[in-house]
């Protein structure tokens, strides 16, 4: 199940989609794996911890809920050796990537941007698509549909084969906090919605 079963809860809609209690709530659920979200960064960044015993924090910008949304959907992902480096040891080529550079990033963002599609739905917020290279020309760009296409279909798997264990808390952490623990479903593909 993707939710827990409870009674329905009403929501605060004043700090309905609020990154601090959104760090709070994350950062009490997931305290035995050791990392904390703390919001506010100018950069996204996942630091490792420093020691066995510290934690590893998720830096996500400003107060972007999708920001923290898209951090977490990365450690979601991520391997035990993975996370024990720094950004866990992917690299980043900023802005003005070349067209291979661009495709590159499509390969390794499917995953993380499909839990994010799921994290989304399941604290009822809208999902953008995110090309992340605003000052690309349509060339370096590539194929942001066929992008949208492989998000849309690994998320798909994800709902008929299963979410990652992590991810699978934290989608029934978002839907206890935003959706009065009603589970989410498969929404149907909207290519233009998502990348406009």
């Amino acid at each position: 199940m993707l939710y827990e079963n409870s009674h329905k809860q009403s929501k605060d809609l004043s700090s309905e989609f609020c990154v601090q209690q959104l760090a709070q709530a994350f950062n009490e659920c997931f305290a035995e794996h050791k990392v904390i979200l703390k919001p506010g960064a100018t950069e996204p960044f996942y630091q490792a911890a420093d020691s066995g015993d510290g934690f590893a924090t998720i830096h996500s910008t400003h107060d972007y809920f999708s920001s923290a949304l898209h951090e977490i959907a990365h450690w979601c992902i991520a391997g035990e050796e993975r996370r024990k480096l720094d950004d866990y040891g992917y690299w980043y080529a900023p802005d003005g990537r070349t067209a291979e550079q661009q495709a590159l990033f499509y390969k390794v963002e499917v995953k993380p941007q499909a839990l994010e599609w799921a994290f989304s739905l399941s604290a009822g917020v809208s999902f953008r698509l995110s090309l992340d290279n605003l000052n690309a020309d349509a060339e370096a760009l590539g194929d942001a549909n066929a992008f949208g296409c492989d998000v849309y279909n690994q998320l798909k798997r994800y709902f008929e084969d299963g979410f990652p264990a992590r991810a699978t808390a934290m989608i029934q952490l978002l839907c206890k906090l935003y959706r009065s623990h009603q589970p989410i479903q498969l929404p149907t593909l909207s290519i233009s919605q998502l990348t406009s």
